[in-house]
């Protein structure tokens, strides 16, 4: 199994869905994205997602397109998210690059995919890229043994999802509703149907994410997934911070309230 999948699995056995946990590498500075992140994985998450950082975010709400601007603003490039990739996956939690894929084509697929294998890191999440135009990107993903994470979304068909679920290696991810991310009152009222869509397709785990802000909802949302994705949060709780210090503090106390809340009753 890839790392992400022994991640899933060792989650399951302990009678929990799986947290993953999303941070744009670069803010509030390259050091201070690093620190953040292994505070993630020493309070509890099981998987980390490290954003790239793109001028044209298209699925990302204000709170991670501030960040992601200012990440920008202060100059960081690729090198420093496989910095970010590499110092995570050194503290043993599997990493994952969440990136639109202009980026990615722009290094060079197969470059890309090498340096982000030999940075330790364990895939990619591409929510612009479609299984049908990821030809070059299943080829390098294979000769590097990476994960590859495509997006299913409420409005897909069934036909859809086979496709999708196909493509898919690590876990399947389940856009709880249409739109940009972003922290809400509830989570989409369609994730729980789309889940048990997804499930006749694949074996691989399935984790839904945007609008997921708090342990409630974390729990809500553990009760019919194997995984739960928050991105936003994590964001915010930088974004208000006095300090670096304050939000590697404020990320921490998010990520252990919610790695509290994802576990499931027991049987009876």
């Amino acid at each position: 199994m890839t790392s992400v999948a022994d991640a899933f699995g060792k989650a399951n056995a302990d009678n929990r869905a799986a947290l993953i946990g999303y941070l744009p590498a670069g803010f509030p500075t390259v050091q201070g994205a690093i620190e953040a992140a292994l505070a993630m994985a020493a309070a509890g998450a099981d998987v980390i997602e490290i954003g790239l950082p793109y001028s044209d975010p298209l699925m990302d709400g204000p709170v991670i397109a501030e960040a992601v601007y200012r990440a920008l603003t202060a100059g960081t490039r690729v090198a420093d998210v496989l910095r970010t990739v590499e110092a995570v996956a050194a503290a043993g939690v599997p990493v994952l690059v969440m990136t639109y894929w202009n980026p990615v084509e722009r290094h060079g697929v197969r470059a890309f995919a090498r340096d982000l294998a030999a940075a330790g890191g364990s895939g990619l999440i591409t929510p612009d890229l479609s299984p049908e135009e990821a030809g070059p990107w299943l080829e390098a993903s294979d000769s590097h043994g990476l994960d590859r994470v495509f997006l299913a979304a409420p409005s897909s068909t069934d036909q859809r999802l086979a496709t999708i679920t196909e493509a898919c290696r690590g876990f399947v991810y389940a856009a709880s509703l249409m739109g940009i991310t972003g922290t809400r009152d509830a989570v989409g009222g369609q994730a729980e149907g789309l889940v048990g869509r997804i499930r006749p397709h694949t074996d691989l785990p399935v984790a839904v994410g945007l609008g997921v802000s708090n342990g409630a909802q974390a729990a809500q949302v553990a009760a019919f997934a194997d995984g739960v994705i928050v991105g936003s949060a994590f964001v915010r709780r930088l974004l208000d911070a006095a300090d670096t210090a304050a939000g590697t503090s404020a990320v921490a106390a998010l990520t252990a309230e919610l790695s509290a809340r994802v576990r499931r009753a027991a049987a009876p």
